[in-house]
């Protein structure tokens, strides 16, 4: 693993806690000589994730829609800052620049991205791990909601096991160096769970 994506809000949050996970989470993927991959932005959750990482020496890679460069205001500071055409050429190069994945608190923007690199790992177009930092129980619901699609039958067992949830950045960088992706397919036959 060289690079890890960090998805996260253009907003903070009404905690602390959110800005100073985001913080840790930059300084944990930079000491552990990992590259930062990210949205680009100088706000929000965004921009402490990215300042958390430069501030210990590490290597951040921005990745912004031209059409958001004025409302996400690019950030000045990073080692890389690619400005791309679409949402769509965001996620594919943010994709091809990460290892892995993790979201930490943020909006629906943040659900959408991790959602759709999950949803490639099932489908089998990578074998990089996805997971939840779940900052002040912030994503207990809705990883609760994926223990219910598995247990209605709308996803199997192994594909819910492959979203990583964890509480601090080293123990998520922890289950990433262990991932394994799941060897099944994603498509459940009828009669079969």
């Amino acid at each position: 693993m060289k690079s890890v994506c960090v998805f996260c809000g253009s907003s903070l949050g009404a905690a602390p806690e959110y800005s100073e996970m985001a913080r840790k989470t930059g300084e944990t993927i930079a000491k552990a000589g990992l590259t930062l991959v990210y949205g680009g932005a100088s706000v929000g959750l965004m921009g402490i994730v990215a300042d958390g990482a430069l501030e210990h020496g590490g290597k951040v890679v921005g990745v912004l829609p031209k059409h958001l460069q004025d409302k996400e205001i690019g950030h000045k500071g990073l080692s890389e800052l690619h400005i791309v055409g679409s949402m769509h050429e965001r996620k594919t190069l943010m994709a091809e620049l990460s290892d892995g994945f993790v979201a930490l608190p943020g909006g629906a923007g943040t659900m959408e991205e991790i959602f759709e690199v999950w949803t490639w790992g099932q489908l089998g177009l990578h074998n990089k791990p996805c997971g939840f930092l779940n900052v002040l129980g912030f994503y207990d619901g809705l990883i609760s909601f994926f223990d219910l699609q598995t247990s209605e039958g709308f996803m199997k067992p192994v594909m819910r096991d492959m979203v990583q949830v964890a509480d601090t950045p080293q123990s998520m960088l922890d289950k990433f160096r262990k991932y394994e992706p799941p060897a099944t397919p994603k498509w459940i036959k009828p009669g079969e769970t």
